[in-house]
């Protein structure tokens, strides 16, 4: 069966695609996800407060600290010794450069459009093959407008294209008022493709000790509807790449993403929970549906069951919500 599928103007050997994870901060396990059958792989992210705070404890530490001891100060290391985030990000991007023959995506978290040219001017000398942006915003001023939050977005792409020749990857949340029109915008200012969707992790509240708490929730099946609605909304009226993310863990998770109209479909809360063999299990599982199917490769599957080919409008809006809720029946004895 013909896997190839294009993403982000790449070509890949199939649509399997290790979005940002820990999983890349070691060698040894991306040379694991390649060997089990990825076709590209994203880098964990790397985050513009992290980096500005790094900066701010190493000016601390190495050109303000006063011990009262002038020849104490031969005891500090220099400052080319001790490598910050970015460096370290970056000597890791070479390393998995050298190491794999499959592309390498750089992914940039950033809040200022200092730090994302800076950041990803970086990346580009670098040598990442394409580089997704992370925009990690929370609306919570209740003086911003829905507006002024989609022109954030349009404004760092902008910018950022001016600086930046590597395709462009738009990582997504799906809290905007209209998320066709966002990522028609985005393709106005440059993007060369959009994933979809980043995940909100939620705070929550220990009640024994009265804080708020992180928590990291890992992803299950079902929220991988709310991308393949969207995608499969998209297909045919844009022409950026479409990445499905965040919910895949089986094969047929992917397959109906394909369907929808993704051209690559992002593996991470399964590889986290399984390890890399999860990627081979879930590409075999493809291979077989597809020889099965009266289909010949993945370009032929993509979008035959997208709103534009479905020749059913309704079938990815308010009409397939109104149909669950009237044919839904309660169990027995309710």
């Amino acid at each position: 069966m013909d896997l190839r599928t294009s993403y982000l103007g790449l070509e890949l050997k199939n649509p399997l695609v290790p979005s940002a994870s820990p999983l890349s901060r070691s060698l040894d396990a991306a040379r694991r996800l390649e060997d089990a059958g990825a076709a590209a792989l994203v880098m964990y992210s790397v985050f513009e407060e992290e980096m500005q705070h790094d900066h701010m404890v190493m000016d601390e530490y190495l050109h303000n600290q006063s011990l009262g001891h002038a020849e104490a100060t031969s005891f500090l290391p220099l400052h080319g010794d001790m490598p910050s985030k970015q460096e370290r990000y970056l000597e890791q991007l070479q390393r998995l450069k050298q190491s794999l023959d499959i592309p390498v995506v750089a992914s940039l978290n950033g809040i200022t459009p200092g730090g994302w040219i800076d950041y990803g001017t970086a990346l580009q000398q670098a040598g990442a093959d394409a580089l997704e942006l992370n925009v990690y915003y929370v609306a919570g001023d209740t003086e911003v407008s829905g507006a002024e939050v989609e022109q954030r977005y349009v404004d760092l792409l902008t910018e950022l294209r001016r600086h930046v020749s590597l395709p462009i990857a738009m990582k997504l949340s799906p809290q905007f008022s209209s998320v066709a029109n966002m990522v028609r915008r985005l393709e106005q200012a440059g993007a060369n493709g959009v994933s979809l969707f980043n995940r909100f992790y939620q705070p929550d509240i220990d009640i024994d000790s009265l804080r708020v708490a992180p928590q990291l929730h890992l992803s299950t099946s079902a929220e991988s509807l709310l991308a393949m609605r969207w995608i499969a909304i998209l297909h045919g009226h844009v022409k950026l790449t479409l990445a499905a993310t965040g919910g895949v863990h089986t094969p047929a998770d992917a397959v109906k993403m394909l369907l929808a109209g993704a051209d690559v479909v992002h593996l991470c809360s399964a590889l986290l929970l399984h390890g890399p063999q999860r990627l081979t299990q879930i590409l075999r599982g493809m291979e077989q549906w597809l020889e099965e199917s009266p289909y010949e490769s993945v370009e032929q599957l993509k979008g035959v069951l997208s709103q534009r080919h479905t020749g059913n409008a309704s079938a990815y809006a308010r009409a397939n919500y109104l149909q669950l809720l009237d044919s839904y029946l309660p169990a027995a004895g309710i």
